[in-house]
């Protein structure tokens, strides 16, 4: 059985998992794999890329010295990634000078094994659509709303990554809500900036600011306070949390009359922002999708931290075949 590492690289975290492929060879595999080692190494973003870059070198060389049986390396990575070159092309501000890293060939030269990256959100919808929550769908539209909003669209088992590898950015779609609010990327307008959880928390403290009465709306510093606020009653924090889950809906309404998906499948922490947020949600799509995919099913994911490195497993074994792995 062909074995291979699994890197999930986080702007807190970096992932890893050896993974075992079980299911049967062929020109159209049924995935499945097997977990058999995992673990977590802090990633230091703020350290800047070399140094990340240098962590996860000797991560791999470590990993690959005490299961020498692996025979590649599949990444998802932080940032945008030219899957053809393994390069990352760019990346934010929360790992300074990981844009231009050389990821791929790195890894490469220090385990002497084959690799492949994709973008971890790309991963994860992957992950998802073939193993978690769309494996009965054909066409998966997956979004991941965490500390930011990504996404991914899987067409038959294939990533559609774009010209510029750019696919996916659902988050940098304009809402009106969100004007003047600034996003990650260095615009204003972006439905992150409201509906993430770090935009949702920003949001709140900018409107709770133009009330005068502190003790009634206080500062909050993440989602998490902003949802024990909410939780103890807050109208402004409660609010906050219905018109975000609504504006998202309304932009997965608008993405869905785009590109006509069989299923909707989110995860991330705002996931767990309760029935209010998802009552919302669903209300905004309602509102925003026509009537050919206004029943679309909005689903769960399945998979939590683990679809990425699944993700990343499938999209090596897409690329070289199991027949030559095993």
């Amino acid at each position: 059985m062909a074995e291979i590492l699994a890197l999930d690289i986080g702007g807190t975290k970096i992932g890893w998992a050896v993974v075992r492929y079980l299911g049967a060879g062929g020109s159209d595999p049924k995935f499945d794999f097997e977990i058999v080692a995992d673990g977590a190494i802090p990633t230091c973003a703020l350290e800047g890329g070399s140094a990340v870059l240098a962590r996860l070198n000797a991560l791999a060389v470590e990993v690959h010295s005490a299961h020498p049986q692996i025979s590649g390396v599949s990444i998802a990575s932080a940032g945008v990634v030219d899957p053809n070159t393994g390069a990352i092309i760019s990346a934010t501000d929360t790992m300074p000078g990981w844009g231009g890293s050389l990821l791929g060939e790195s890894i490469a030269q220090v385990t002497d094994l084959p690799v492949e990256v994709i973008n971890d959100v790309h991963a994860h919808g992957l992950g998802e659509a073939k193993l978690g929550a769309g494996k009965e769908s054909a066409r998966v539209l997956s979004l991941a709303v965490g500390t930011g909003i990504g996404g991914a669209l899987i067409d038959h088992g294939q990533i559609v990554f774009g010209n510029n590898f750019l696919a996916g950015h659902y988050g940098h779609v304009h809402h009106r809500y969100a004007v003047g609010m600034a996003c990650s990327c260095g615009r204003t307008g972006h439905i992150e900036a409201i509906s993430s959880g770090s935009g949702i928390t920003a949001w709140y403290n900018a409107r709770a600011q133009k009330n005068l009465d502190s003790l009634s709306n206080p500062t909050v510093n993440n989602g998490r306070e902003l949802q024990d606020l909410a939780d103890s009653g807050n109208k402004l924090a409660k609010k906050c949390f219905k018109e975000s889950a609504y504006a998202l809906g309304e932009v997965l309404g608008s993405l869905a009359n785009c590109v006509d998906p069989a299923i909707i499948v989110i995860s991330g922490s705002m996931t767990r922002s309760g029935k209010r947020w998802w009552k919302a949600l669903q209300k905004g799509y309602a509102a925003s999708a026509m009537n050919g995919v206004a029943q679309v099913p909005i689903k769960l994911g399945e998979l939590a931290g683990d679809a990425p490195l699944l993700g990343a497993s499938i999209n090596f074994f897409q690329h070289h075949p199991l027949a030559e792995a095993e």
